[in-house]
């Protein structure tokens, strides 16, 4: 994985010799697999809503399939970018959508109702996980705005301001560069 990491760095970085424990949680870490789910579910209703619709019995409901998976798509996205909470609760938005629209499909006359049943409560399932993770998620990354951050103890400086203060006492400039001439020694033109 380093040397994966290093191949994307730009010249000027640092380079990554070991990497230690991730500051992602576990939370984190299914909200991003919830984002690549999405994606990948988005592609499909995209690519063969045909193939959806025949299998739930939604035979004319080709678009709508279509648009939850540019939907999909974009809460994947949204799920794997700084802005997690969005994507992740827009996520559970959309379950609710794709329940409301299966529950249209268990009519008695659909003879694809089993698949509907199915799907709808592996909608359901996934629904109780996106919510899950998106409190989850939400409680670890808002800011309590009762307690604003505090930058106090902070100095910039990566070793401290203590070696930055001692580096600068015992700096000595090099003693072989020129310094340029002062006004009174320019030579006049």
């Amino acid at each position: 994985m380093t040397y994966l990491s290093n191949i994307v760095r730009s010249q000027g970085d640092p380079k990554l010799i070991q990497t230690g424990r991730s500051s992602l949680s576990s939370a984190d870490k299914l909200a991003r697999a919830l984002g690549w789910f999405s994606i990948g579910l988005g592609l499909a209703e995209l690519i063969a809503p045909n193939s959806i619709t025949r299998a739930l019995g939604l035979r004319g409901k080709e678009g709508l399939v279509r648009s939850y998976g540019a939907r999909e798509i974009a809460a994947g996205v949204l799920s794997l970018s700084t802005e997690k909470q969005a994507g992740l609760w827009s996520r559970v938005a959309g379950d609710g959508l794709d329940a409301a629209t299966l529950a249209s499909g268990l009519r008695n006359d659909n003879p694809q109702r089993n698949n509907v049943a199915f799907a709808l409560m592996m909608v359901l399932g996934i629904a109780a996980l996106d919510i899950a993770v998106a409190q989850q998620t939400t409680a670890r990354h808002t800011r309590s705005r009762s307690r604003p951050r505090l930058y106090a103890d902070r100095s910039g400086f990566p070793k401290g301001l203590g070696a930055a203060r001692a580096a600068a006492k015992d700096y000595r400039p090099p003693s072989n560069t020129q310094r340029p001439p002062t006004l009174a020694q320019a030579s006049p033109i």
